[in-house]
């Protein structure tokens, strides 16, 4: 019986390792790879996309809603290029994703052979562990390396692998040993740290906490799956909620310790609670938006983090407590002491009212064109309440930030810190392959849409019924704003309607269901009758193409910029001027 290649143990040893699906493009750099895909079909599913960039993040998305590894595969050169983009949304959303890539063959590396790209050196600053498989000795201990450091760093592993050597027999040493060494022996095995922190840590952090007056809660990604506790740590304290965007499911957004979002597309209320709270407990966050947080000298703060090279780097830190949200909280909640005055929390539950009242005031159906707000509410409405939703960078992502409700058994993701444009169809594909029975939706506009909508053939290819809502407005819509409010009068951001792009005929094409929307009167129907089809399903939705996505908040300095594009010369200022008003007509 014949030996496993390097390909086939590659594989079989990831399998070993719990991977049951590689997500990849073939080309002839990575053909021993796919031949060990080939003979371990039966333990690792391969799904083919049509760009090496969709393959990236569709791993990533894998990882996030699982925790397990994501893997993607690209050949040789540009194919292996291509997942840069998407591997950075791993790095910078601390998902554990593997990228195996081809390298040509070892007899012609250095010679500007065809396609030669050294994709180690590529991938230096995107992945925490990053290697050539140069001998077939080094299989299985690369592999096992590898996944361990992605797993335990969460983050980004590389290996490339020269064609000659994925074919070579594994476990092979074509070289003499000169030295007292041996290929190491490893095993499959990850060994997760300690999680909870020191008793006088956390009882430091309870005395801080029992100590304010003006306590604040907020949450990140990093507390998923803590969520419960946290509403428990916020009851205890009288504190409200605030969650970043990528945490946006840790806590039901219909808590009543719930203030939504924070930063550009945040909430009011969590503006005010950051200005005002003098105790700051975050949890499971690295929020970036420093902007958006206490002053520093204005609140105490408390940090809980897993990582502790995250605690303390956005806002002075009194209490770092370094270890898992879940089980910091429940060594936490006995220290603290409950407090009987509401009165904090009642006037922010107040707030939150007010707030929810101006959002529905703008989900009118009688707008024409139709709201986008509308559309993001219609869809909540519809949408199952175990749904999933993968959205996209854009306006679409304040719509979904403010008018999908994260409640119940709901999931929402997106790409929170890279903010890449075109993840959201990708990223539901590969969610709909890890949980066929649910729904799974992609909320997107038609610029990320279109980056990547060969992939709706895939979910096609597949039958994977995932639902595509396009928030269609013709235009990158949040790049007109970005310009707007930095003074300058929009240049190169519409796409116009001279020829209008045809995503409907696209995927009806592909067999699908498919539907273009400009009356608001009929979107529930059709979006109903898209997430009632028993397969992909694709809803073009044309919104209010001058429709800007306000912050909670607009400053003096943000009006002042605004008005200086008017004033040189905004082409669509009539337009703009009276969408403005009727927002401000329908909040009154």
């Amino acid at each position: 019986m014949s030996r496993a290649t390097v390909g086939e143990a590659l594989i079989a040893r990831l399998a070993d390792w719990g991977v049951d699906t590689v997500f990849g493009l073939p080309g002839d750099g990575v053909n021993g790879i796919m031949e060990g895909l080939r003979r371990n079909a039966d333990r690792v599913r391969f799904v083919l996309v049509h760009h090496e960039e969709a393959a990236a993040f569709m791993a990533v998305a894998h990882a996030k809603a699982t925790g397990r590894l994501g893997v993607c595969l690209a050949t040789s050169g540009p194919g292996g290029i291509h997942l840069a983009n998407g591997l950075y949304d791993a790095k910078l959303d601390h998902a554990p994703v593997l990228a195996i890539t081809g390298m040509q063959e070892s007899s012609v590396i250095g010679t500007a052979y065809q396609q030669e790209v050294h994709l180690d050196r590529l991938f230096e600053d995107v992945a925490e562990y990053n290697e050539t498989i140069g001998n077939p000795a080094q299989v299985p201990s690369l592999v096992d390396i590898a996944v361990r450091t992605a797993l335990a760093r969460r983050g980004v592993a590389h290996l490339t692998v020269p064609n000659d050597v994925q074919v070579a027999t594994a476990g092979d040493n074509p070289f003499e040993t000169v030295g007292p060494t041996r290929a190491p022996a490893t095993a499959p095995v990850l060994v997760a740290p300690p999680v909870r922190p020191a008793d006088d840590d956390l009882q430091a952090a309870a005395d801080l906490l029992n100590n304010a007056s003006k306590p604040a809660i907020l949450a990140g990604i990093g507390a998923r799956g803590a969520g419960p506790l946290v509403e428990l740590v916020a009851d205890v304290l009288g504190a409200p909620i605030v969650k970043s965007l990528l945490g946006k499911m840790v806590v039901p957004d219909d808590s009543p310790f719930a203030l939504g979002g924070l930063g550009l597309l945040g909430t009011a209320p969590s503006e005010d609670l950051m200005q005002e709270c003098d105790a700051l407990l975050m949890v499971g966050t690295n929020f970036p938006y420093t902007k958006f947080l206490p002053a520093p000298g204005q609140a105490h703060v408390v940090q809980i983090d897993v990582e502790p090279a995250r605690v303390g780097t956005r806002i002075p830190t009194d209490v770092p407590l370094v270890g898992d949200a879940a089980a910091t909280c429940e060594a936490l909640l006995p220290r603290l002491r409950r407090r009987t005055d509401r009165r904090w929390l009642l006037r922010y539950q107040e707030k939150m009212r007010d707030w929810r009242e101006r959002m529905a005031a703008t989900e009118r159906a009688d707008r024409d064109p139709i709201a986008p707000q509308f559309l993001a509410s219609t869809l909540d409405r519809v949408a199952a309440p175990d749904a999933i939703l993968a959205c996209d960078s854009g306006t679409v992502t304040t719509w979904a930030a403010r008018h999908w409700q994260a409640t119940g058994g709901r999931e929402f993701y997106l790409s929170g810190t890279l903010a890449s444009m075109a993840p959201g169809l990708p990223y539901a594909i590969a969610l709909q392959h890890e949980y066929p029975n649910r729904q799974v939706i992609a909320f997107v506009g038609d610029g990320g849409f279109a980056m990547l909508m060969a992939e709706f053939h895939t979910a096609a290819r597949y039958k994977l019924p995932i639902k595509v809502v396009i928030n269609d407005n013709s235009a990158l819509g949040m790049i007109v704003w970005e310009q707007m409010v930095n003074g300058f009068p929009e240049f190169g951001v519409r796409y116009g309607d001279d020829p209008l792009a045809d995503y409907v005929g696209w995927a009806r094409g592909c067999g699908a269901y498919a539907a273009r929307v400009t009356d608001p009167i009929a979107l529930e129907n059709v979006l109903g009758e898209a997430f009632a089809f028993d397969g992909p399903a694709l809803v073009d939705v044309a919104v209010d193409a001058d429709e800007p996505p306000m912050p909670a908040s607009v400053t003096y300095q943000q009006a002042a910029k605004f008005a200086e594009a008017f004033v040189r010369g905004q082409p669509r200022k009539a337009a703009i001027a009276t969408t403005l008003l009727k927002d401000r007509i329908t909040r009154l």
